[in-house]
């Protein structure tokens, strides 16, 4: 599942074969795509910049065109060279975008939109979005303010609001909360500052430490937390529902949470519920 790093990987390789080069060729099955292309063709105009914003891979094209996706669950970028067989069926292919020397191909990412517009604050869903911590230098203290500002709500559900901090995703949620030793039932409010900016700013350091590598689409790097170099011991908590924590043994626990339902993972142990604030 597509998360902060894996998107940041995705941006930087659609950066080093795309960047800088004119396209050559355009293409998408969405109408609504197309309507902005016939008016403001995208073909000839040169790929100024591949950025991530949080979960969205931005590709800004000279002229103030900006287009935009996010890949939810299933969606992927791919690489190809010019006529190179893809690895997925044609059908499911939603953008296109070619240079003389690289294709790049959306398949089944279910939120496309190219919009003109000269920056970010011309695209709602990017207005919208809290601070991104894989930014080049995070804003750590607006995330801890933004978190704050939610105190009834639960660590293990604000750390999924987008708008409160953009790029972690449901893995990274657990493994966070994990790190951090927070229970993630724990409502906001009875975090102290200091604890919540130590959440933030381990959130931040792993998802840079799992945003280095090939982010072309075509792998599943696995993404680690623990720092073990054994792949069968790459994470600390998400996905062992009732095996025994790395750390202390105690059988992880594993709940839905939240009003979509996403899977928890804690060690009832190291993370345990947190006592009310003494003020």
């Amino acid at each position: 599942m597509p998360e902060g790093d894996t998107i940041h990987r995705t941006a930087q390789a659609l950066q080093r074969a795309l960047g800088g080069r004119t396209v050559v060729r355009f293409d998408s099955v969405l109408p609504g795509v197309m309507r902005v292309h016939d008016e403001y063709p995208v073909t000839g105009r040169d790929i100024a910049r591949v950025d991530a914003v949080g979960k969205h891979v931005v590709m800004r094209f000279s002229g103030a065109l900006v287009l935009r996706t996010h890949l939810r669950m299933h969606g992927a970028w791919h690489l190809y060279r010019p006529g190179e067989r893809w690895q997925r069926a044609g059908d499911a292919m939603r953008v296109l975008v070619a240079t003389v020397d690289a294709e790049a191909v959306a398949f089944d990412v279910p939120v496309v939109e190219l919009v003109p517009a000269a920056s970010d604050d011309a695209l709602p869903a990017l207005r919208r979005l809290g601070p991104d911590l894989l930014a080049p230098v995070p804003d750590i203290a607006e995330a801890v303010r933004r978190i704050a500002m939610r105190p009834q709500a639960m660590l293990g559900e604000v750390l999924l609001d987008q708008t409160a901090v953009a790029g972690i995703g449901n893995v990274f949620k657990s493994e966070v909360l994990h790190v951090a030793g927070e229970h993630p039932f724990t409502r906001v409010g009875l975090l102290s500052p200091e604890r919540l900016q130590r959440l933030v700013l381990i959130a931040s350091r792993l998802l840079a430490q799992n945003a280095r590598g090939d982010g072309s689409g075509r792998g599943r790097g696995g993404r680690r937390t623990t720092g073990r170099l054994d792949p069968a011991a790459r994470l600390w908590v998400y996905g062992r529902g009732a095996r025994p924590c790395r750390r202390c043994g105690t059988a992880i626990r594993w709940q839905r949470q939240g009003p979509h339902a996403r899977s928890t993972y804690w060690c009832p142990a190291c993370q345990p519920e947190a006592e009310p604030r003494q003020t």
